[in-house]
């Protein structure tokens, strides 16, 4: 659709304030982990690559790109080098880029260096793959950085786009980020490069941290039952957090991007099949079941969990392994936030007095943690099922490297009968060590499995026990390089 130059002028000019000599306007100074990737392929690409930010709605991507946009201008770079653009915005929704970008030459006469180019919501760009691909190719002057909220952003020019960006791909907020963004003062903890380090600590650094570690767990609580999404980590009131929540996954994504996006018709058809995996989040999808209760097709609810992955409200796990039995076993679902599930079915606080439920909130959480922070390494993450129903919760496997991980937020202390599964998986596949998420401070530490059988040649596996306040603390936190344990 054509529309005018002027028209267009006056939406970018409002975006881009610094084209007035002002400040950027409600800038946070404090900044997410991924700041530095993106600082990093902004400032100078290790390749002529664009950057995708890619994630769900409301978790920062915006605020992210602003950030950037005020270090360039910090350093000097020529305001009239820089422009921002949203594409939800219904007047650049209608003009195509190429009027966009001439129409923001007209306003600022470009300067002699880099041009930066940031554009939120860049699934709304016509053909924005073949034009990437374009940029990346043949104007070496500009780095692109733009967003998206669905992975089809991905997968639709994948084949043009091959080594024409570079993805990095954002999860809600990590615990040690909320704990940020919220700007408490809590005791210190230390700072811990990678999880092996654990098994060289003497047991009095056991005692002390956890003893410095006990006012995180209300917090760690709240994080649950709040959400990881910026607007609602801030929001004074958890009934008003949930229902900003409801709004965004019910309202904007499930009702509106997929409409927009997808072409949905059969909205509450999605909607359904999305409450119904809140009410079994962390658990195994059971297609059949699934079809019977919404009374929907397999191919429907198939596309359906597709979509929903697509935009980022959920993860699939396979089962460990690969082949033909892999292809045909079923899925592990999990939410993109634990606190997805509460704000979606309105239990509000509830979980924290219901054990089964404040159990499968913090697995939720401590797989999103681990996701968070081993995605960029390519991990494949998987579940470990045996045909006795002995099962680990989560299995990394890390540059050649297999790291268990189960999930036992209960109560009690964890002792070896609770862990089964994950010494018959470690025993079968000779992994050395394996970790426990626990729940109480104390029930923190290093624990060895039995002696495998004799002759076996293979040396007792060491379990390390760690609270899931503590583990989702040090994988959040950004003293951790990336590309370590």
């Amino acid at each position: 659709m054509k529309v005018s130059k002027e028209e267009l002028v006056a939406v970018l000019a409002q975006f881009n304030p610094w084209w007035r000599d002002e400040a950027i306007a409600d800038l946070p100074k404090w900044r997410r982990a991924a700041f530095r990737e993106l600082h990093t392929w902004i400032i100078a690409p290790p390749a002529p690559r664009a950057v995708l930010l890619s994630g769900a709605r409301q978790i920062g991507k915006t605020t992210l790109m602003l950030q950037a946009v005020d270090v360039l201008l910090r350093a000097g770079i020529p305001t009239a080098n820089i422009l921002y653009a949203t594409f939800d915005h219904p007047i650049l929704k209608l003009a195509s880029i190429d009027a966009v970008l001439d129409a923001w030459r007209e306003r600022e006469p470009k300067v002699e260096g880099v041009e930066y180019l940031f554009l939120d919501e860049a699934q709304f760009i016509r053909d924005w793959g073949t034009w990437v691909k374009h940029q990346v190719d043949f104007c070496k002057e500009r780095r692109i950085t733009f967003t998206g909220s669905a992975m089809p952003l991905v997968e639709a020019g994948q084949e043009s786009g091959v080594g024409r960006w570079h993805t990095i791909r954002l999860t809600t907020l990590t615990f040690y980020e909320y704990l940020q963004i919220k700007n408490l003062s809590l005791p210190a903890l230390p700072k811990l490069r990678s999880l092996k380090n654990l098994f060289e600590w003497p047991q009095t650094d056991f005692y002390r941290i956890a003893e410095a570690a006990s006012t995180y767990v209300g917090h760690f609580h709240e994080y649950l039952v709040r959400g990881g999404f910026p607007q609602t980590a801030q929001t004074d009131s958890i009934t008003q957090a949930q229902r900003l929540l409801r709004e965004d996954i019910i309202d904007k994504v499930l009702k509106r991007d997929m409409t927009a996006l997808f072409g949905v018709r059969r909205v509450l058809d999605l909607e359904h099949t999305f409450l119904y995996l809140c009410m079994h989040d962390g658990g195994l999808l059971d297609m059949v079941d699934l079809c019977a209760n919404l009374e929907v097709k397999r191919p429907t609810a198939q596309s359906f969990i597709e979509l929903l992955e697509a935009t980022h409200l959920i993860y699939r796990l396979p089962p460990f392994g690969y082949g033909k039995d892999v292809l045909r076993a079923r899925f592990k679902i999990y939410l993109a936030d634990a606190a997805i599930a509460p704000a979606v079915m309105l239990k509000g606080k509830a979980i924290l007095e219901d054990a089964t439920a404040l159990g499968v909130a913090t697995e939720t959480a401590v797989f999103k943690h681990l996701f968070a922070r081993y995605y960029a390494q390519n991990v494949r993450f998987s579940y470990w099922r045996e045909k006795k129903d002995h099962e680990v919760d989560l299995v990394a496997e890390v540059d050649g490297e297999i790291i268990p991980f189960e999930v036992k937020y209960r109560a009690q202390h964890t002792g070896v009968r609770e862990l089964k599964g994950l010494i018959e998986l470690c025993e079968s596949k000779r992994i050395s060590r394996g970790y426990v998420v626990t729940k109480s401070l104390d029930d923190f530490g290093l624990m060895t499995a039995p002696q495998p059988a004799r002759g076996s040649g293979q040396a007792p596996t060491q379990i390390m026990r760690i609270p899931a306040p503590l583990l989702c603390y040090w994988m959040g936190a950004t003293e951790l390089p990336v590309g370590t344990e």
